[in-house]
């Protein structure tokens, strides 16, 4: 998988990047057109108005040609009616399109980006994720919207006045061209350098978003370590960095339009110098003088305003390369060409075989060893073991958000890598250790997992397990909104919540990650009892650190350092196995009592 680490990018100096708008600008053709011809046309009328003044010049100003002023002037009018309703329309269209862009961007990153593998999110902080859909889209939403109507304006009005310049005067035309590379020269050295201060500004702010993210997200725990002052001096020396580099980009930019607009005004004036010593001499008329300048002066405008949005093209393209690198990333779980099918009636058997796996940041650890089990179709199994034994990473080599670095884990008798991580994760249902309840009402969240199920499937579930009594004290019942992470919830709350939603999806095979650890006793027997009537006719992995969850699994498989020690029932490890022993006696006191202990808090 490609870094997306700004360090890693090679640092372009072109516009080249934007090129990659041309796929999301090809489906709207019809607006183009329209928008290309209300410019054309504004355009046109703009360029035509500098030879209507050339004939007021010459010839409404005597006293033979005095009916033809009203006639000129009417023209005048006439062109300044298309210039505006038509420039109108342009921006109109423009800046449709430059939304229309910019959303479709944001939709299609954001899309991307939910699909990418666990080694992605391991590496990247989402702060700087959510900076490119916002900062970074801001940015080329300026430029493919208002930006691009001023650049297509500006272009054309440049061209047709250059064109007309020496359709006017070829001789200064000609001084003008001479002149020419001496000011686009420096305009463009100081563009790249603009370029690459844009792209280390966007940078730090990603960085900035990143860390506010990552606190925020964690606010409880850093208010009970009383770090506010530490966090808020972090962020304050991103923040600073940040404003450094802006800064630093901000001179460059007054540099940038200072050397602009000296360089292109002038170069105008000297030649208008020329051509005022050319009115003295009887070699042009006044009026032609007067075209000149009008040309003139567009070049000099329509070169400002290039000249000014170069600098926001140069962000823009920095822009579209930032978020490039996540548009082009391509994830390690994806899958194949021709994935494996699985049986459509699903019986819940699981294999490993020699499994082994190691962390994509911790390759020289292995977390799974050589790890080999059949798990029958029905059957209750149980992981224990020490933290960091390997039990929860199983878990995620099941849901396939990693591939074993070695061996095979099959499902009804398919290897999962041989197929689509989707059809994978339809067969399995999990509840985590760390609930996540999204920001929307309580049926909502209960239904993330089976989206067209009906209400009375949702209170089913939920009274399954045990939510339905305390969502219906809620205000608005179950379309109260439970706040960002379920912030309105208490912890056993947002278990059972998780527990209704895997209830809910109904999968042929059930992942229990200490699902019971947040609640009280009362609701820890209720919500045993609906699991033991979920897990009938169901193969289901349950992760303990509890062993009053797993006494009557039909097999405990003791785990260290990601290998099985032992497999067997609650009594035959007892007596056998020392590490399941110790943490019997851990928890329970005396090995050989605890069976009554077990049994009154089951």
């Amino acid at each position: 998988m490609t870094d997306t680490k700004p360090e890693h990018r090679e640092k372009g100096s072109s516009v080249r990047p934007l090129r990659m708008l041309l796929p999301f600008v090809a489906p709207y053709k019809g607006t183009v057109v329209l928008a290309i011809g209300a410019l054309l046309i504004s355009s046109a009328a703009l360029l035509a108005m500098p030879m209507a003044v050339r004939n007021v010049i010459d010839h409404g100003f005597s006293v033979e040609n005095a009916a033809n002023v009203d006639r000129y002037f009417f023209v005048l009018l006439l062109f300044s009616l298309v210039i505006g309703f038509f420039g109108a329309a342009r921006s109109y269209f423009v800046n449709w399109l430059g939304e229309r862009v910019v959303a479709d961007i944001r939709d299609q990153v954001f899309q991307h980006v939910i699909k990418m593998d666990a080694e992605f999110f391991e590496v990247t902080k989402t702060g700087e994720v959510l900076s490119r859909l916002t900062t970074d889209t801001t940015l080329i939403q300026s430029i493919s919207g208002v930006g691009l109507s001023i650049v297509l304006r500006s272009s054309i009005q440049f061209v047709g006045s250059l064109f007309l310049l020496a359709y006017t005067n070829l001789k200064l035309m000609g001084i003008l061209l001479l002149i020419f590379p001496f000011v686009v020269t420096p305009v463009i050295l100081l563009g790249r350098w603009l370029r690459q201060l844009s792209r280390e500004t966007q940078d730090r702010v990603a960085d900035a978003s990143g860390h506010a993210s990552e606190v925020l997200n964690a606010v409880e725990v850093v208010q009970a370590f009383t770090a506010e002052v530490l966090e808020s001096e972090r962020f304050g020396k991103a923040i600073a960095s940040s404003f450094r580099t802006a800064v630093k980009r901000t001179k460059v930019r007054a540099l940038f339009s200072t050397v602009a607009t000296t360089c292109v005004f002038g170069s105008l004036i000297f030649v208008l110098w020329v051509g005022a010593q050319g009115v003295l001499a009887g070699e042009i008329t006044g009026g032609e003088l007067g075209q000149f300048v009008l040309y003139s002066m567009f070049v000099a405008v329509s070169a400002g305003m290039l000249t000014e949005m170069w600098g926001e093209v140069q962000r823009a393209a920095g822009a579209m390369e930032r978020l490039s690198v996540l548009l082009t990333l391509t994830p390690t779980i994806r899958a194949p060409a021709d994935p494996a099918e699985f049986p459509e009636q699903s019986v819940g058997s699981i294999c490993f075989e020699s499994v082994s796996f190691s962390y994509p940041s911790r390759p020289d650890l292995l977390a799974v060893d050589e790890f080999s089990l059949d798990i029958a179709p029905g059957e209750n199994i149980a992981f224990v073991g020490p933290s960091g034994a390997g039990k929860s990473t199983l878990f995620q080599l099941l849901l396939r958000f990693f591939n074993p670095t070695s061996g095979r884990i099959l499902i009804d008798g398919v290897d999962i890598t041989l197929a689509a991580p989707e059809d994978v994760r339809k067969r399995l249902g999990i509840v985590p250790q760390e609930t996540i309840v999204f920001g929307a009402n309580a049926a909502e969240n209960i239904r993330f997992g089976r989206p067209d199920a009906a209400d009375e499937q949702v209170m089913a579930a939920a009274r399954a397990a045990s939510a339905h009594e305390f969502i219906e004290q809620l205000e608005n019942g179950y379309d109260t909104f439970l706040g960002e992470k379920g912030a309105r919830l208490s912890g056993g709350q947002k278990q059972r919540i998780a527990i209704a939603r895997a209830i809910l999806k109904d999968p042929p095979i059930l992942l229990l990650d200490e699902a019971t650890s947040s609640l009280d006793a009362e609701n820890e027997r209720l919500v045993q009892a609906a699991l033991e009537f979920l897990q009938k006719d169901r193969t289901t992995i349950v992760v303990a650190h509890r062993l009053a969850t797993v006494l009557h699994a039909d097999r405990i498989v003791v785990i260290d350092q990601g290998q099985i020690l032992d497999v067997g029932r609650h009594a035959e490890l007892i007596e056998r196995n020392s590490m399941y022993s110790r943490m019997v006696r851990l928890q329970f006191g005396n090995a050989h009592n605890e069976e009554p202990q077990l049994k009154s808090a089951v």
